[in-house]
C-alpha cells in the first residue's frame, strides 16, 4: 500500500495567486512586440483567476472570440494574436512540469504560439537583423541558420554543468544574466524570441528554486528585451561594449526584491549606424 505521503498526484491548476500572477505575465509580455489585449481578454482572465473558468475554458473563449471575423476586423489582428498567444503562456505558466533540455526551448514557443504562427516550435529558415531604437537604428548580430541548433546545444550543456553552490546571490544573478542572454542572442525562431525567451527563463528561475516576481514582466517586458540587445550589442569603433548591467538590474527586482529604476532611455545609445 503506497502512504498517502508518497503518492503521486496530478499536476492541477494552480491556486488564484499563481493564476493572477500568470497572466500578469502573460499579459504584460505582449508589449515587447508593440501587442496589447482586448478588454475580452482581461475579462475572461479575471473569470479564470477567480475560478469561475478553468484556463482550457478561457482559451477556448478566446479562440472562439476571434472565430468570428467581424470581431476580428473590429478588434484587429494585433489583439487576436496578443489575446491567444497571452493565454497560451498563462496556461504554460500555470503549470509545474519542466525539464532543462533544448528541446524544451522549442516546445515552448510551440506552446505559446500556437494557432497564431504556421511555424510555431520551428526554427527560422533566414539570417536576420532588425532596427533597434534603442541601438540608434543599429542591429545585434543574431547566429547564422547554420549554426542555431549547436549554439542552443553548446549554451544549455555548459549551463546544465554549471554549479550555482558556488556562487552568492550576487554571482548568480550575474550567471543568469549571460546564460539567458546568449540564448536569446542565438534568436532561434522567425518571430517571438522574446517572449518564448521570457517564458523560459520563468519556468527555469523556477525549477532552480527562486521565487520569481511576475510583475516585473507585466510592467517592463520591454525593458527586458532592450536590456537583452544591450547585453549583446558591441561596437568598437563607436566605444560602444556589451553592457549586462542593465539587465542584472532587471534581474535583481525580479528575484532579490530590489527597486532598481527601470528606464528604457537610460538604455539608448545615440550612434548613427554606417549600415
Amino acid at each position: 500500500m503506497v502512504s498517502e505521503f508518497g503518492a503521486y498526484t496530478p499536476d492541477t491548476e494552480a491556486g488564484s495567486q499563481e493564476r493572477y500572477a500568470a497572466w500578469q505575465a502573460a499579459i504584460g509580455l505582449q508589449s515587447v512586440d508593440g501587442l496589447q489585449t482586448s478588454p475580452f481578454l482581461q475579462e475572461t482572465a479575471i473569470r479564470h483567476v477567480e475560478g469561475v473558468i478553468s484556463i482550457d475554458e478561457a482559451r477556448q473563449l478566446i479562440h472562439s472570440y476571434y472565430e468570428d471575423k467581424g470581431k476580428r476586423t473590429t478588434e484587429g489582428e494585433d489583439a487576436s494574436e496578443a489575446d491567444m498567444v497571452a493565454a497560451n503562456i498563462a496556461k504554460l505558466l500555470g503549470e509545474h512540469a519542466f525539464s532543462f533540455c533544448p528541446a524544451a526551448l522549442w516546445e515552448t514557443h510551440k506552446r505559446i504560439f500556437e494557432g497564431v504562427f504556421p511555424f510555431a516550435g520551428e526554427s527560422r529558415k533566414i539570417n536576420i537583423r532588425k532596427k533597434e531604437w534603442v541601438l540608434g537604428g543599429a542591429s545585434v548580430a543574431y547566429s547564422p541558420v547554420e549554426l542555431i541548433q549547436s549554439s542552443i546545444q553548446f549554451d544549455f550543456e555548459r549551463e546544465r554543468a554549471f554549479n550555482y553552490a558556488t556562487l552568492d546571490l550576487d554571482g548568480a544573478v550575474r550567471h543568469i544574466a549571460n546564460f539567458i542572454s546568449g540564448v536569446w542572442q542565438i534568436h532561434p525562431f522567425a518571430e517571438g524570441n522574446t517572449r518564448t525567451t521570457a517564458v523560459f527563463l520563468i519556468t527555469y528561475l523556477r525549477f532552480m528554486g527562486f521565487d520569481v516576481d511576475n510583475s516585473m514582466f507585466e510592467k517592463h517586458s520591454w525593458y527586458f528585451r532592450n536590456a537583452l540587445v544591450r547585453a549583446n550589442y558591441s561596437n568598437r569603433k563607436t566605444g560602444v561594449a556589451r553592457d549586462f548591467t542593465y539587465l542584472e538590474k532587471f534581474l535583481r527586482n525580479l528575484l532579490m526584491g530590489e527597486r532598481n529604476e527601470l528606464k528604457n532611455r537610460y538604455l539608448r545609445i545615440h550612434e548613427t549606424p554606417s549600415a
